[in-house]
């Protein structure tokens, strides 16, 4: 018998049942974007070299082995299936690059793969019978890139699949997920209050209900691109997911992918989803969700923690990050997922969020995921993006709720003022003065003075030098108080601004861009329950200078849009900023050149997909993590990546307790002696005085010798 593998127990799978099974698997994820025999051949083929002699003695005796990858992609470019071939050659090191014809031999570029001499693997020729499946030419370099990176999602899922089946003797705990029909009933059974209201309904009430009717009947329209352009406080999470279970239902859907910039919002969001349609259903998927915290039954957490793998849950709730980063990567483990976001709702929440020097490629993606892959995404804000001119002019963009102006004009619950130049003192005094009141600020630095500054009762600080956990804890403290009418003082940096539901009757915001400042004046007045003119979003001037990554935001904010328009919160002036901010950026909207590299391929290498996959990062800010051990789960994980552990699953469960710093603040922190440090770009801290549980977190200033907090 061919052997494919080998378990710890001494049992062996046939070679050719894992080709066919991975075929068979690799061919139902590909039929969704009409590829389902294109890839069962690549199924057969890509392990084909295990056939040779030297790779069954490695198997069977622990011999030396050798790359049984690229047999099967020689066969495959063979019979000129060149993106098939790209997949067999990378499935377990990842995509290569493509290379060029003049690569020599052994280099790893998919072009020196070709080249190189392996084992004879002949011996397939008596099981297998790999033919050849066409396909229609590409029309260009990013579109077969895409198609290869997508079938490269399907095989690599298959593979895993298959042998994880094998490994644990078929006891795997996969699916059980409730149908996508199922889970509109119960969305309905959740709004049917609304829908049908007993007694009195309050204004704002009646108006949230209007835009959820709307989605709802808008899901029964036809598969694309479309906008769903809410104010804040205008119900948009939930009517979003109206939206979407019933296009889904109404196409035959497989699931609902939410896109959020953000954690903060994620964790609200997937909370909420969870009380709709039962935390079994949905899965969220960062870097600081901690699988065995989702529930309290071990099989369904078992399940959502494998589902995180390749996303096979109905309802996915990720970070903007982590999908445009997998849809650019060249990795297993990242790419294993994509293949579930084709003939699926995507929504992004916070669409204007999206990182400007990447924005060409993002839409890019959008767009070849609802032009070739079957995806109606929805483009989400609460200020209108002018997005609609980055996609092909043949893109038609449908807004799910066409009465934009009159829903702006509705939910208007503030005033913009701006009231010169403060101080950190002056506006520390003007915040005494309130009961109730938030300031957000541009910098950590800025945010620790002011909250400094402040008097101590009923003061609260939120920036990034908290941990996660800190954040959450510190955010359900700041809503009770404004519950109950208690003093609340905080003080922010942006994290606060997107999605982050909290309602202040006096808002405080450092120049920014108007995308920052409009945000900003959603945690003022949410509920509308305070007249307009008693409900002030106060912008002000700071001593400090604009950080760099912000200047040319507030530069296009102060120079034309002040300038321009009397009422700055207007659609008209928000629609100006961005298609101002969008045209100064100009081709610096694709900063990284990443769509260019795949249409005529970068330094003389075609489809390079280790490059790009190395260069797409959203967040490229120069920071490492430092984890905090306060408590006993913190310590005891703490002691585990001291000795050496770096376990994915160790990693997402560290992440609630982590801090990220720049590199400047990390090496004083390292010389103090403040630190020690686990792996690259991560260390622990030693010195828990530069910590400070009950205010602003890490320290910025590494310690002199004598504790910083008391």
């Amino acid at each position: 018998m061919i052997v494919a593998h080998k378990s710890a127990d001494g049992r062996l799978q046939p070679l050719e049942e894992h080709l066919r099974n991975v075929a068979e698997y690799a061919k139902r994820f590909s039929e969704v974007f009409e590829a389902g025999e294109y890839a069962y051949v690549l199924g057969l083929a890509h392990d084909i070299g295990k056939y040779s002699a030297e790779f069954q003695d490695y198997l069977l005796n622990e011999g030396t082995g050798g790359d049984h990858s690229t047999a099967g992609a020689k066969e495959l470019f063979r019979l000129r299936m060149l993106p098939a071939s790209l997949c067999a050659a990378g499935h377990h090191a990842g995509l290569p690059d493509g290379g060029g014809p003049g690569d020599p031999a052994g280099l790893p570029t998919w072009q020196g793969r070709l080249k190189k001499q392996v084992h004879p693997y002949a011996a397939y020729r008596r099981e297998i019978t790999l033919e050849a499946v066409s396909r229609p030419p590409e029309a260009n370099g990013f579109r077969i890139a895409f198609f290869t990176r997508m079938l490269f999602s399907a095989l690599v899922d298959a593979d895993f699949l298959d042998t994880e089946a094998f490994m644990q003797s078929g006891a795997v705990q996969r699916g059980g997920y409730a149908s996508i029909l199922s889970l509109f009933d119960a969305l309905k059974q959740y709004i049917d209050p609304w829908l049908h209201p007993q007694g009195d309904v309050n204004p704002i009430n009646r108006k949230r209900t209007e835009i959820l009717k709307c989605c709802l009947e808008a899901g029964k329209g036809k598969r694309g691109l479309k906008s769903l352009t809410v104010p804040t406080g205008g119900g948009k999470t939930i009517a979003s997911l109206a939206f979407a279970l019933q296009h889904a239902v109404q196409h035959g859907l497989s699931r609902v992918i939410y896109v959020i910039p953000y954690t903060s919002i994620i964790e609200q969001t997937a909370k909420v989803f969870r009380a709709i349609v039962g935390a079994e259903n949905v899965l969220e998927h960062h870097a600081n969700v901690s699988f065995d915290q989702q529930g309290d039954d071990d099989r369904k957490t078992e399940r959502l923690r494998l589902s995180a793998e390749n996303w096979d849950a109905p309802i996915i709730v990720t970070t903007s990050m982590q999908f445009f980063e997998s849809l650019y990567a060249n990795r297993t483990s990242q790419c294993r997922k994509i293949h579930n976001i084709a003939n699926s709702v995507v929504i992004f929440d916070e669409a204007q969020m999206l990182p400007v020097d990447y924005l060409t490629p993002c839409v890019r993606a959008i767009w070849e995921l609802v032009d070739m892959y079957g995806v109606t995404a929805v483009l989400c804000t609460a200020t209108q993006p002018s997005l609609g001119k980055l996609f092909p002019k043949t893109a038609k963009i449908e807004e799910l709720c066409p009465n934009t102006q009159e829903m702006f004009h509705f939910f208007r619950r503030t005033q913009l003022k701006h009231i010169g130049t403060l101080t950190i003192e002056k506006l520390a005094g003007q915040m005494a003065m309130q009961t109730q009141v938030l300031a957000i600020v541009n910098t950590r630095k800025q945010a620790a003075e002011l909250y400094q500054a402040l008097p101590a009762g009923g003061r609260f600080h939120l920036s990034t030098l908290m941990t996660p956990l800190m954040r959450r804890w510190t955010l359900r403290n700041i809503r009770r108080r404004l519950r109950q009418g208690l003093v609340c003082r905080v003080v922010a940096t942006s994290l606060i601004e997107a999605g982050v539901d909290v309602d202040f009757p006096t808002v405080f915001r450092a120049e920014a861009g108007l995308d920052s400042i409009i945000q900003a004046a959603g945690r003022c007045n949410r509920e509308g329950k305070r007249p307009v003119d008693e409900s002030a979003v106060y912008i002000f001037r700071t001593e400090e200078r604009i950080p760099p990554r912000m200047q040319q935001n507030v530069s296009i904010f102060k120079n034309e849009i002040q300038l321009s328009f009397s009422d700055v919160a207007s659609l008209e002036a928000i629609q100006a900023y961005f298609d101002a901010l969008h045209n100064l950026k100009g081709d610096l909207l694709d900063r990284k050149k990443i769509v260019d590299a795949f249409e005529r391929g970068r330094n003389g290498c075609m489809l390079p997909f280790a490059q790009v996959a190395k260069e797409f990062r959203l967040i490229e800010e120069n920071t490492k993590s430092v984890f905090i051990p306060l408590g006993q789960r913190a310590k005891r994980l703490a002691q585990r990546l001291q000795q050496g552990e770096c376990s994915r699953s160790l990693l997402r469960k560290a992440g609630r307790y982590m801090v990220n710093v720049y590199d400047q603040h990390f090496q004083e922190l390292y010389r103090a002696n403040d630190l020690v440090v686990v792996a690259d770009g991560l260390a622990v801290l030693t010195n828990l005085r530069l910590y400070d549980t009950k205010g602003t977190g890490l320290s910025l200033e590494a310690d002199a010798g004598k504790a910083l907090f008391v």
